[in-house]
Order: structure tokens, then sequence, then C-alpha cells
């Protein structure tokens, strides 16, 4: 207790100070909100922390596409979208990672949400992509995922839980995600290794 609240306070400096109080915790929930999205433990909204990750079964240029057949590797779901600026950011680092820790685990699945699939197409002749793409037009998979905004990507532990969403695409992200998914890989080993079942 500091010396201020041993200072009895009515009427309009009670007030004041209750208002102050307010307004900085406030405050302190803005500047945390972007580490939050990056999180083990923040996932998103209307789905279960580290709960398990909804299962899915799309088609995609080269075939179907279900979360359960890849079970034992960590997925980073993205779910994507013609129109999405930084989507378009977002791809070259995909198959960047991709080509850098798949080796170790990592699945990135894209999953494209247009409406018309053909639109979805045109974005992948300009940007390609060198991970799993999945298209769903009916916006079923998203909706399982409480998904809000375009780009959003899910981390899907080994277990097939959910570790964490972020939302939105910047080139300063790239590092952070990357973290979570060297940590996701980490964890994952012994399950590969065959030392847990």
């Amino acid at each position: 207790m500091s010396h201020l609240d041993r200072i009895p306070m009515t009427g309009p400096a009670r007030a004041r100070r209750q208002q102050l109080a307010q307004g900085l915790k406030l405050g302190l929930a803005a500047l945390a909100a972007p580490w939050l999205a990056l999180s083990p433990a923040h996932a998103a909204e209307g789905a279960e922390a580290a709960g398990p990750a909804p299962d899915f079964d799309l088609s995609g240029p080269a075939g179907r596409v279900q979360l359960s057949a890849l079970r034992g590797k960590v997925v980073y779901l993205d779910f994507w979208a013609s129109w999405c600026g930084p989507c378009r950011q977002s791809f070259p680092w995909m198959n960047e990672i991709q080509a850098k820790l798949g080796p170790r685990g990592l699945q990135v699945v894209g999953v494209n949400v247009d409406a018309r699939t053909p639109d979805a197409e045109r974005f992948l002749a300009e940007v390609p992509a060198h991970f799993t793409v999945a298209f769903d037009p009916k916006g079923e998979t998203p909706r399982r995922y409480a998904i809000k905004g375009m780009p959003t990507s899910v981390l899907i532990g080994a277990d097939g839980r959910i570790r964490f969403v972020h939302s939105g695409f910047r080139p300063e992200d790239r590092a952070a995600l990357e973290a979570q998914l060297q940590q996701a890989l980490a964890l994952a080993e012994p399950l590969r290794r065959g030392v847990l079942a």
C-alpha cells in the first residue's frame, strides 16, 4: 500500500482516481495485445486454449487435404483469400519456412476462403505456394476455427492441439512466428522418435 492509498478520498477525487486506474489497465492491455497473439496459451476466439484442432477434409490442387492425416506433424494452418493484401507478403515467408522446417516435421497448409475457387487459382498463378493448399468456398473451416480476419494462422502441435493463433501478417512478425514453430517442433521431436505414444 502506498502513502496515497492511506489518504481517504471521497466524491470527485475518488471517481477521478478510479478513472485513472481503469485507463491504466486498458493501456497496459492494449500494449500486451500483440504479444498475446503470439503466446502458446492464446487460442482463437471461440476455440479452447490448447484444445483439439477441428478436423477438416477439403479439396486442393494436389488432391484431398485432411488435418487428421497430418497427425504427428506440426501444422501451420493459414487462412487466406485472394483479395487479402498481407497474404501476398505471407506466402513467400511460408514457402521459405516450409523448405527450412519441413524436414523437421512442419507442414504448412493454406486454406483459401474465396467463394469462387478461380479467384484463388489466379492468386496462386501470381504468388505460387510451395506448400499444401486447400479450398473452402463454403467457409466451413474458418467458422469452426472462429476466424475473423485474413490472414489468420493457427499453429497445431504434433498432438493435434492448438498451440497459438496469430492474426494478420507483417514482415516484422517473421522472427516471433518462427520461434513459435521451432518451439513446437522441439516439443514434437520425442513423438517423431517414437519415445512417446
